[in-house]
């Protein structure tokens, strides 16, 4: 690794749109509703802000829920609405690495770096996460996209999750480190758009240096990438 560093350049443990793969785990009204570790519709943003960011960098996502007919419901709407024709795999397994189809989804994008987010944090993350990772997988873990019944249990899963070696991160964190460079013209008007919807007060700033300062705000910002 020190040799990387000498050489400059960036580090194989960063994501990009050619090695990472997206898990979306049981994002479905039942699971939201005992969900309290943050603010639902705060949750919906977030997770709805990580499936559009893939959909831009066309990274695989492999969606799934449990239990959808006869219990928890459907896949959130605003999910949905970024893969209409996509299907999420329906399990009977709280793990969702324990049913072979999830399982067999994930391999076949031939990725290694799979980034996750569920509900609840503590029982369909922490499962999936922990069985992926003995399954030789890199896990990245979004915790922001992701909740528990508890504050607690959601924290106490994440502790036990890093402890095994999954890498904590943010939604955002996820799309900037999929962008990187801001002269990628090719998806940076794509990412001013979504975090302009989704990401809050980065979002407002954006609008507001494209108000105040004009169209050159925006070339600004790609320089800052060079």
């Amino acid at each position: 690794m020190a040799n990387s560093i000498a050489k400059g350049g960036p580090s194989p443990r960063l994501l990009t749109p050619q090695n990472s793969a997206l898990l979306l785990i049981d994002h479905q009204p039942q699971m939201a509703f005992a969900s309290h570790s943050m603010d639902v519709q705060l949750l919906i943003n977030n997770v709805t802000g990580l499936a559009k960011s893939a959909k831009i960098f066309n990274v695989p996502v492999v969606l799934t829920t449990v239990a959808a007919k006869s219990f928890s419901g459907p896949l959130f709407a605003t999910i949905q609405e970024v893969y209409p024709k996509q299907d999420p795999i329906d399990r009977t397994t709280m793990n969702s690495w324990e049913d072979p189809k999830v399982v067999e989804a994930v391999r076949a994008t031939d990725r290694k770096k799979v980034v996750m987010a569920a509900l609840w944090t503590e029982v369909c993350l922490a499962t999936a996460a922990l069985s992926a990772l003995d399954d030789g997988f890199e896990v990245y873990i979004v915790t922001d996209a992701s909740a528990g019944v508890t504050s607690e249990a959601h924290e106490m899963a994440i502790q036990r999750m890093i402890q095994a070696g999954a890498v904590p991160m943010t939604w955002l964190q996820v799309m900037l480190e999929w962008q990187r460079d801001w002269a990628r013209q090719e998806t940076y008007n794509a990412v001013m758009t979504l975090a302009k919807e989704h990401a809050g007060g980065y979002g407002l700033g954006i609008n507001y240096a494209k108000t105040m300062l004009g169209e050159h705000a925006s070339e600004g910002q790609q320089d800052l990438g060079k």
